[in-house]
């Protein structure tokens, strides 16, 4: 089956506003998204990164580098200070390229972001 490109959603939440906890949950969030994908990091295209604006000690970029991000194109932004929405939250979309079908990728929400998508197996 030929590959194509597909988009995967992924975010985590942190309890602290600290490059040590930021890095380590972003980590933590890129290597569930690519296990539970069966991707290797030469498969991801791109990511763009949000964070809430209670985030500001580190860019999650950053944190993706640690652990081999470093070819991968990465861009940062602020998420949408919408009242009432999840704090202290890094989201993440991968542009990835795979032969898997749309239906059987998984996007990977962890900590206190598993309740932004409860409709997600």
């Amino acid at each position: 089956m030929p590959s194509t490109v597909r988009a995967l959603r992924g975010a985590t939440t942190v309890d602290h506003d600290s490059p040590g906890e930021i890095t380590e949950r972003v980590q933590e969030l890129l290597s569930a998204v690519l296990e539970r994908n069966g991707l290797r990091l030469d498969d991801v295209i791109s990511a763009i990164f949000t964070a809430t604006p209670d985030l500001v000690s580190i860019f999650p970029a950053t944190a993706a580098r640690g652990i081999g991000f470093g070819a991968v194109p990465l861009l940062c932004a602020s998420e949408i200070p919408v009242t009432g929405s999840k704090a202290r939250c890094v989201r993440v979309l991968l542009h990835v390229d795979t032969a898997r079908p749309a239906s059987e990728l998984r996007h990977v929400y962890l900590h206190d972001a598993r309740d932004l998508r409860d409709d997600l197996p």
